[in-house]
């Protein structure tokens, strides 16, 4: 029918967009879940990095997915979202998703700043012995919270439905939108702490690991220390100040998907989206240039593809 393919031309590009965004995501993510199982098969056991990284690999091949998934259906059949559970159901499993992605990124970020970062407190060389035991709590802690925030998101989002469903006159349309604002505000603050608690996390520990870097590479420079080491500890200085930026301006956007959450076809919105999920495959890729074994890995398949392409 023709109410199927009544797109304009800004759901149009938006779609092109976030295909081409979700698909190398979902590339990216997928390389990275691969190799690391393939190395699980040969040695048999994983460690705390490892775990974190296939966590985080599925994670946000999932999200890639679900979120492309729910643009296709939104612009090709938005009839369906009328239909109930279906738009409960998306706006959990997104939100399920999206937190175990951010909250896994976040311990991923502990974890590196406990294992590398030397400073002598009892209670951080405690950490540092322990950590990896923590780190499957850690794991099952994002996914419990996050399964919470999705039941929350699920119950929120059915009631604000239902009374939707239940305003059919004219006249009430003005309290219906004060109705909506009521349902949904639970959403945005819980969103709004679980966003800025993740943010905390990372922010700190990213500051904690550069300041370590930066003091151990002047005693190497004090000590005329020019060496590999040396190189690694810039090396990994520019990735946590990467990840540092690409962070920032994903909460950012995080924070303003909230503000512009019912402006619809707004250029604002349009941005928004376009850095929110180019999130995922730009963090990945500077976690497998920041891995030996997955950057060598990438760097002895692109030949491949490349050789593949001439050839056709």
């Amino acid at each position: 029918s023709q109410d199927k393919f009544n797109a304009t031309s800004y759901d149009v590009m938006a779609m092109v967009i976030i295909t081409l965004e979700a698909f190398a995501g979902m590339w990216i993510n997928t390389f990275i879940v691969s190799v690391l199982c393939f190395a699980w098969v040969k040695k048999k056991s994983f460690n705390s990095n490892e775990k974190i990284l296939l966590f985080l690999g599925c994670s946000r091949f999932w999200y890639l997915c679900i979120t492309w998934v729910y643009f296709f259906l939104s612009i090709i059949y938005p009839w369906c979202f009328y239909v109930h559970p279906i738009p409960q159901l998306f706006a959990a499993i997104q939100t399920f998703l999206n937190f175990s992605n951010l909250w896994v990124s976040a311990c991923l970020s502990v974890f590196y700043c406990i294992k590398i970062a030397n400073f002598r407190h009892i209670f951080f060389i405690y950490l540092k012995g322990k950590i990896d035991r923590i780190v499957p709590w850690l794991l099952l802690g994002s996914v419990l919270l996050s399964l919470v925030i999705c039941i929350l998101v699920y119950i929120i989002t059915d009631e604000a439905h239902c009374n939707n469903l239940n305003s059919t006159t004219l006249g009430n349309f003005w309290k219906l939108s004060v109705r909506m604002d009521e349902h949904f505000f639970p959403i945005f603050f819980i969103s709004g702490f679980g966003f800025a608690s993740a943010f905390t996390a990372v922010i700190f520990s990213a500051l904690l690991l550069l300041f370590s870097l930066w003091s151990h590479k002047r005693k190497m420079q004090t000590n005329s220390v020019k060496n590999l080491s040396m190189d690694a500890h810039i090396k990994a200085m520019k990735s946590i100040l990467s990840f540092f930026f690409i962070y920032s301006i994903n909460f950012t956007c995080l924070v303003l998907t909230l503000i512009y959450a019912t402006k619809k076809e707004n250029p604002m919105t349009f941005l928004i989206l376009v850095f929110q999920y180019a999130f995922p495959a730009v963090h990945s890729l500077i976690l497998i240039f920041s891995n030996p074994k997955l950057e060598k890995t990438l760097l002895r398949i692109l030949p491949c593809v490349k050789c593949k392409a001439c050839m056709r």
